[in-house]
C-alpha cells in the first residue's frame, strides 16, 4: 500500500487507559502515579546533575548513565502524564497526529533504551575484564560516537516502525484497548489485513532485542568468570550482588518487550499487554537509577557531596 494513499477516516482514537473499569480510575491510582512520576523525575534528573557537576565522575561509565536518565525522563514522559489525565476523566481522546507522535517518541527511545544498556554491559566488561585498556577502548570521543548510533538507529527503527502501524487504513471502530498507543493494540483497530505488518513489527524488533540482548548476556557471563576469579570474598560479594541487581532490571525490561512484541502475533495478548507495558513505560525509569547510580560508591559520595554544597548554598 502506497504512502500517498489516504485511506485514513478516522479523526482520533479512544484509550480505554491502563484499566477500562471506571470504579478504579480514582483519585488514589492519580495520586500513587503521579508520585511514581515525580520520583522518576526526580531521581533521574538527580545522576544527571549530580554526574554534570562532579568532576570525578566525568568517564564514559557515568556519561552513559545520564544517557540513561535522560532517556527514563523523556520515555516516562510520552506516557505518564497522558495517563494521569485518563485516571480522572471518563473519556480519554487522543488525536490521530498524536497518536502518530506518541508512538514514534516511544519506539525512539525504547530502541536506544536497548541500544545503550548493551552499551552499558559492553563498557562494565571492558572495566572489568581488560582494566589497562579501557580508557583507549572507551575513549570519549568513542561514547559519543556510541550515543549519536543510538539515536540514529533508533529514530531509523522509529520511522519504520511507526509508518508500518500508520500506512494501514483506520475507518473505525476506534477504540484502543491500552493506555498508549502501541503498536499492536492499533494493528487491531486497523480496517486492513495487518499479517505482513505483523511480520515487520517482529522482525524489526527482534533486530534490536536478540542482539542487544546476546551482548548483555556474553557480557555478564565474562564479567562473572572474572568475579569467581577474585581472591577477596567481600569483593565477590560486591559484584555479585551489584551484577545481581543489574540483571533484575535486566530481566523486567527485556522480559516485559520480548513478551509484548517479539512473539508471531502480538495482537492476541492484548488483555496482558497493558500490565506488561507498564514494566518498560512506568516500572523501569524508576528502578533504573536505583539500579545503576545508587548502587556505585562514587556516585554515592558525589551525591552526597552535591545535596551539602545545596544545603549550604539554601542556608546562605
Amino acid at each position: 500500500m502506497a504512502w500517498g494513499q489516504n485511506h485514513t477516516t478516522v479523526k482520533g482514537f479512544i484509550l480505554l487507559g491502563l484499566t477500562n473499569r471506571a470504579d478504579q480510575k480514582t483519585q488514589l491510582l492519580f495520586a500513587v502515579f503521579l508520585l511514581i512520576y515525580s520520583v522518576t523525575l526526580v531521581g533521574n534528573l538527580g545522576p544527571i546533575d549530580v554526574i554534570h557537576t562532579g568532576a570525578t565522575l566525568h568517564t564514559p561509565m557515568y556519561f552513559l548513565l545520564s544517557v540513561l536518565s535522560f532517556l527514563d525522563i523523556c520515555s516516562a514522559s510520552v506516557f505518564t502524564p497522558r495517563l494521569l489525565i485518563n485516571f480522572l476523566t471518563t473519556d480519554q481522546p487522543i488525536s490521530f497526529v498524536g497518536c502518530v507522535v506518541q508512538m514514534a517518541l516511544m519506539i525512539l527511545h525504547g530502541t536506544g533504551e536497548c541500544l545503550l544498556l548493551a552499551m552499558m554491559a559492553y563498557d562494565q566488561f571492558v572495566a572489568i575484564c581488560h582494566p589497562l585498556v579501557y580508557h583507549t577502548i572507551m575513549s570519549k570521543r568513542m561514547c559519543v560516537r556510541l550515543v549519536v548510533v543510538t539515536y540514529a538507529a533508533g529514530v531509523f527503527i522509529s520511522a519504520v516502525q511507526t509508518g508500518n502501524a500508520f500506512i494501514l487504513p483506520y475507518c473505525g471502530p476506534n477504540i484502543i484497548d491500552h493506555y498508549f498507543c502501541d503498536i499492536p493494540p492499533m494493528l487491531q483497530v486497523a480496517c486492513s489485513e495487518t499479517t505482513m505488518a505483523n511480520v515487520i513489527l517482529l522482525v524489526f524488533s527482534a533486530l534490536v532485542t536478540v542482539p542487544t540482548i546476546s551482548v548483555i548476556l556474553v557480557s555478564y557471563a565474562y564479567i562473572l568468570i572474572t568475579i569467581c576469579r577474585m581472591k577477596s570474598l567481600e569483593a565477590q560479594h560486591k559484584a555479585f550482588s551489584t551484577c545481581a541487581s543489574h540483571l533484575t532490571a535486566l530481566s523486567l525490561f527485556y522480559g516485559s518487550v520480548f513478551l509484548v512484541y517479539v512473539q508471531p502475533n502480538p495482537e492476541t495478548a492484548s488483555a496482558c499487554n497493558r500490565i506488561l507495558s507498564g514494566f518498560y513505560t512506568i516500572v523501569i525509569p524508576i528502578l533504573n537509577p536505583l539500579v545503576y547510580s545508587l548502587k556505585n560508591k562514587d556516585g554515592k559520595v558525589s551525591a552526597q557531596v552535591r545535596v551539602l554544597n545545596l544545603s549550604r548554598k539554601v542556608i546562605c
